[in-house]
């Protein structure tokens, strides 16, 4: 089969799609909000929450390689990777919730159990799912610029979640947090995102298929195919590029909560959220939230006055106002990825973008606490150059499958992709963990004193130069990934003519 038969459907894209934008239900939970759920809603300290983080993820990165010698050996009528996503959809749901009920009465020691227990679950089950989903995406079509625009289908679905995600999860916590309980408003709204990934999975699983066979069928030993991949220099500049990338993202997810909950100006947000028309007078005795319409029913109406911000749900309503607005800026723009690619290549791209990205990150240091003018504008800035990075990223690591297959005869993608999932949750476990472990350090962060001078210079940094300067680190890598935009091409053709020369062989 020739990389011009392997166009894929409409319904394939989309159907592909549903299962990352599933997935960032989790994700980006976990990057935005787990951090302070564990110490301002499960009632866990700091230096617990880190640890909890980072023993997960470092699991489940440990896992990652595991599961990929698993999923390239699995064997199925459904092919290798997309039975993965069918056998893990009910138990990740169920675990989802679990993950995010908080249980009463308990002492401490058996909620930090119950906490660590459950995340493990969670990740395990999640690179259960998404190491094979994500490996699927390289074996569904052979065609550069199809997978560039299967990734660009996948990423925008991925960033409606995230929108979703980023812009309805606080309110709607707020929203079910009946007499102020926000461990139950919690517990509701995870339900909520974990039917919604049940579905979201099966639509993968019954819309994609897999069309790339290896050339040949070599046997290998698991061990062979690490020792193939350590002479890949892709490979290892991706994998760590990936670490920091991902390091990033769970970093500036904690990093901007408390940036917007604690050092920007209440007072300051107030009046941005006044100005679109989504404050009322301070509700009566007695009366419920939500008599004010759908915006105040989902929980986006700050009731009270600007003198009393400062113990409003303000900072939930404005950081959801600003996630959404990222996130839409992303979806408008990552549809550009695929031209871009085609015009420039992904490496000049992402090195573009990533650069970019380090300036307008690094700028958030220098705002004052009271311009929001500024947090907007930043925020668009930042999103309109990271946005095409990010499909064209993933369509690096199915490059980079690709040319271990050229230069081994082999093809080995599970592999692949989970030594890259790896990188990713140990840099999703540093990040965290990190930005905890630097607060409480540095900064003296004490979760029920966020707003001392030390803990709001703290937030001030971690949310711009650090994040900045790792964003630079990765631009660096970008720079010494050696398969631009020439040799992918060349990858694709003679691979292509290898697959062809070996159909009449094929049974």
């Amino acid at each position: 089969m020739t990389p011009s038969d392997q166009k894929l459907t409409l319904g394939e894209k989309l159907g592909y799609s549903c299962g990352d934008a599933a997935a960032n239900f989790v994700f980006m939970s976990m990057i935005l909000f787990q951090a302070s759920f564990y110490t301002d809603v499960f009632g866990i300290s700091a230096g617990a929450a880190a640890s909890i983080l980072m023993i997960a993820r470092l699991w489940d990165a440990f896992f990652d390689p595991i599961m990929g010698v698993l999923a390239d050996r699995t064997q199925t009528r459904w092919g290798r990777f997309r039975p993965w996503i069918l056998w893990t959809a009910g138990p990740w749901a169920a675990v989802m919730i679990l993950a995010y009920t908080t249980p009463k009465g308990w002492s401490m020691g058996a909620l930090i159990a119950y906490a660590a227990i459950t995340n493990v679950l969670l990740m395990t089950l999640y690179s259960m799912n998404n190491m094979p989903y994500s490996a699927l995406g390289g074996v569904m079509t052979g065609d550069v610029n199809e997978r560039a625009r299967l990734n660009s289908y996948r990423f925008v679905s991925v960033n409606i979640a995230q929108f979703v995600v980023g812009g309805l999860t606080l309110p709607l916590v707020a929203r079910f947090a009946v007499g102020s309980d926000r461990q139950h408003g919690w517990q509701m709204t995870m339900s909520v995102w974990a039917v919604l990934c049940l579905i979201l999975f099966l639509i993968t699983f019954f819309t994609t298929r897999e069309r790339i066979q290896p050339v040949t069928e070599k046997r290998s030993s698991p061990r062979q195919d690490f020792a193939d991949l350590l002479k890949n220099s892709p490979w290892l500049v991706m994998v760590f590029m990936t670490l920091i990338h991902f390091a990033i993202l769970s970093f500036r997810g904690s990093a901007l909560y408390n940036y917007y909950h604690s050092y920007a100006d209440k007072a300051a947000l107030y009046d941005f959220v006044h100005a679109l028309g989504l404050t009322a007078p301070t509700l009566a005795p007695g009366a419920a939230i939500g008599s004010g319409g759908f915006l105040d029913w989902l929980g986006y109406v700050v009731h009270g006055s600007r003198a009393d911000a400062a113990t409003s749900n303000v900072a939930d309503v404005a950081n959801s106002l600003i996630n959404m607005l990222g996130t839409g800026v992303t979806i408008v723009v990552i549809l550009l990825s695929p031209a871009l690619s085609r015009r420039y290549g992904k490496k000049a791209v992402a090195i573009g973008g990533f650069a970019l990205t380090t300036c307008f990150s690094a700028a958030f240091s220098l705002l004052a606490p009271d311009n929001v003018a500024g947090m907007l504008t930043l925020t668009v800035l930042g999103a309109i150059c990271y946005a095409p990075t990010i499909p064209l990223v993933w369509a690096m690591y199915a490059d980079v499958a690709d040319y271990s297959e050229w230069k081994t005869g082999r093809r080995f993608t599970g592999i692949v992709f989970a030594t890259i999932g790896f990188a990713l949750k140990s840099g999703l476990a540093l990040g965290s963990s990190s930005f905890l472990w630097i607060m409480s350090w540095f900064y003296d962060y004490d979760p029920k004193h966020a707003g001392a001078a030390r803990a709001l210079e703290g937030f001030r940094t971690t949310s711009g130069f650090m994040v900045g300067g790792l964003f630079g680190l990765c631009t660096i890598l970008l720079m010494l990934y050696r398969i631009n935009k020439r040799m992918t091409h060349q990858i694709a053709d003679e691979l292509a003519e290898r697959r062809l020369r070996a159909a009449p062989a094929s049974p």
